[in-house]
C-alpha cells in the first residue's frame, strides 16, 4: 500500500497539473470507487460540475483537493492499487478506470484508476483545513503542526511494540510497514521493543530516522514493487533499490553482514537485522 512518500509524490503532481482548473464534468464508471459518497454517482457528478480545484493537500496517506464554493473537498485514498493519473482527454479509457474528471480548459483529464477497487474518492466537508473523515488522524512528521514533544510523551506511555505504535495513525500518520522497518533499522531498534522503554533521546533518534528514510524515498519518487504504484504521469518510483531491510530476507545487512530476518507481524512481515536490532529479553 502506498505510504507517505508515494502519496506526497502524487500530491505534488496534482498540485502542478490540476490546481485552479474548473471541472466541466465528472463520470463514475464503477460505483465501488465512490462507495463512501452515500448520495451516489449522479449527486457526486452534479456537485463537482462547475467547481474549481483550489489546491492539492495531504495528511499521512490521504489526499484531498479543496473545491471552490462550499467548504468541502474531493478526498482520495489510494488503497492497494489506486492511481490518480493526469491523462490527455483523447487517451482511451484505462482497463480499470473508475472515475474521470474533465475540465473546462480542454486540458488533460484527471482519472482515478484502481485495479483492486480498495481505494475510493468522495466529496466531504472540511473541518478547518482537513476533511471531516480524517480529522481524528494525527499530523504526519513533515507537517508544521506536528508536535514532537507531544508525540514523545504519548509514545512513551504505550506498552505496545514500537512498530505497532509507529503504525498507529492516531499517534503519527503516514508511516506504514515499509518505512517503519527501515526507520527501526536506522535507529537500531527491534520492532517488538515496548514503546514505553524508549528514552526521550531514543524517541528523537527514531523520529529523525523516520524523517530521513521517508525524505530519501520522496527524492526517489517513492517505492514501487510493481506497476500499480505510479505518479500522476504513470511513472514508478525507484526507492526499493535503496531499502536496507524490507523485503531483503537472508540478504546481508549493509552494516554488519548478518542475514536479514523476516518475522510475522500483524498478519504481515517485519524485517530486521538480528545483530544491529537485538530483541530485548
Amino acid at each position: 500500500m502506498p505510504e507517505l512518500p508515494e502519496v506526497e509524490v502524487v500530491r505534488r503532481g496534482l498540485a502542478q497539473w490540476v490546481t485552479g482548473r474548473e471541472i466541466a464534468g465528472a463520470e463514475v464508471l464503477h460505483p465501488r470507487a465512490i462507495r463512501r459518497h452515500l448520495p451516489g454517482a449522479d449527486e457526486f457528478a452534479a456537485r463537482l460540475k462547475g467547481r474549481a480545484l483550489l489546491s492539492a493537500e495531504r495528511r499521512g496517506k490521504y489526499l484531498w483537493l479543496p473545491l471552490s464554493g462550499a467548504a468541502e473537498a474531493l478526498m482520495a485514498h489510494l488503497g492497494m492499487s489506486g492511481q490518480l493519473l493526469v491523462v490527455d482527454g483523447d487517451t482511451p479509457p484505462e482497463k480499470h478506470l473508475r472515475v474521470r474528471l474533465r475540465f473546462e480548459d480542454g486540458g488533460p483529464d484527471l482519472r482515478f484508476v484502481d485495479q483492486r477497487t480498495f481505494g475510493h474518492v468522495m466529496l466531504t466537508p472540511l473541518a478547518g483545513d482537513v476533511p471531516e473523515p480524517i480529522s481524528h488522524i494525527a499530523p504526519d512528521p513533515f507537517e508544521a503542526v506536528f508536535d514532537e514533544a507531544e508525540f514523545t510523551r504519548r509514545l512513551r506511555t504505550k506498552r505496545t511494540e514500537i512498530k505497532r505504535a509507529l503504525l498507529d495513525q492516531s499517534l503519527i500518520s503516514g508511516v506504514g510497514n515499509i518505512y517503519a522497518d527501515e526507520a527501526l533499522w536506522i535507529a537500531r531498534l527491534h520492532w517488538a521493543r515496548p514503546a514505553n522503554t524508549l528514552t526521550r533521546p531514543k524517541v528523537a533518534e527514531l523520529l529523525a530516522a523516520v524523517r530521513t528514510v521517508m525524505g530519501a524515498a520522496l527524492l526517489q519518487g517513492g517505492t514501487s514493487f510493481d506497476s500499480l504504484y505510479v505518479n500522476v504521469n504513470g511513472e514508478s518510483g525507484y526507492f526499493e533499490r535503496s531499502l536496507e531491510v524490507y523485503g531483503r530476507r537472508d540478504l546481508p545487512c549493509s552494516r554488519c553482514g548478518s542475514p536479514i530476518r523476516r518475522e510475522a507481524f500483524m498478519n504481515r512481515s517485519s524485517y530486521s537485522c538480528p545483530r544491529c536490532q537485538r530483541r530485548s529479553r
